[in-house]
């Protein structure tokens, strides 16, 4: 499989189909502000909870020392690139060390030898991935739809992840399981509920849904639906129809 995905004007610095550049302040990244409780707007507030007002955040890069044993994989990873003549800032958006965890955020057209590096590096070793979850943040224009990896290395007794986005007017992202084979039904299940399509996936189809579902019921646009009911003659209607009082 190729580890880029050329038909999709991946990483090709140009188009309107490339993810928006990062910001690599050190501080929060805000992609929005959200009022009130569980987005409805309908119906009278008499709980004050509609004056509740939200900043949506993510975690900025983080500066080095990142502490623990990070700073050694962080090396040992932009090193190993290097010597496959990549440079680590073209591969790498950003490194994050946010609630104990350390993230790098991967850009799109270089996560499989990414990964393959991580797998294979004497020094990483990170033999197993244990799946690839889906994110949607509609506020974050221009990559609004996320793949998040998380990798152990038995070797060596360590955890990472992998981050990496694509905008919803090109949800593409290089499928993993050419590198790790476990990953196969955990694609299938992000490309059935949020859409991302997994490039070089052998068989990427719906595995929750029927084949013939519209959309991706965890994209957070996406309508509560449900079932009317009806209760000693009075309508209940689908969650999304409710009454609210935000």
């Amino acid at each position: 499989m190729s580890e880029t995905t050329p038909n999709h004007g991946h990483g090709n610095g140009t188009g309107n189909n490339v993810p928006a550049p990062r910001d690599t302040g050190a501080g929060p990244e805000v992609i929005g502000v959200r009022k009130g409780m569980f987005g409805a707007r309908s119906g009278g507030d008499t709980s004050g909870y509609g004056g509740l007002v939200r900043t949506v955040a993510l975690p900025g890069a983080s500066p080095r020392p990142y502490g623990s044993y990070f700073d050694e994989v962080a090396d040992e990873l932009e090193g190993a690139l290097e010597e496959q003549d990549l440079l680590p800032q073209n591969a790498i958006e950003k490194t994050v060390v946010d609630r104990g965890e350390l993230t790098f955020h991967i850009a799109r057209e270089h996560l499989v030898r990414v990964a393959r590096t991580l797998r294979d590096d004497p020094a990483l070793r990170f033999e197993l991935c244990t799946g690839v979850s889906g994110v949607h943040f509609p506020e974050d224009k221009g990559r609004e739809l996320h793949a998040v990896y998380h990798l152990r290395s038995l070797t060596h007794g360590r955890i990472v992840r992998l981050e990496v986005s694509a905008p919803d007017s090109d949800p593409h992202i290089p499928s993993l399981v050419s590198v790790y084979p476990t990953n196969d039904w955990h694609e299938r299940e992000t490309y059935d509920f949020f859409g991302l399509v997994f490039d070089g996936h052998p068989a990427l189809t719906r595995i929750m849904m029927p084949d013939d579902w519209q959309g991706f019921p965890q994209r957070k646009d996406y309508p509560l639906g449900g079932i009317p009911i009806e209760y000693k003659g009075a309508q209940i209607p689908a969650p999304d129809q409710r009454r609210s009082y935000s």
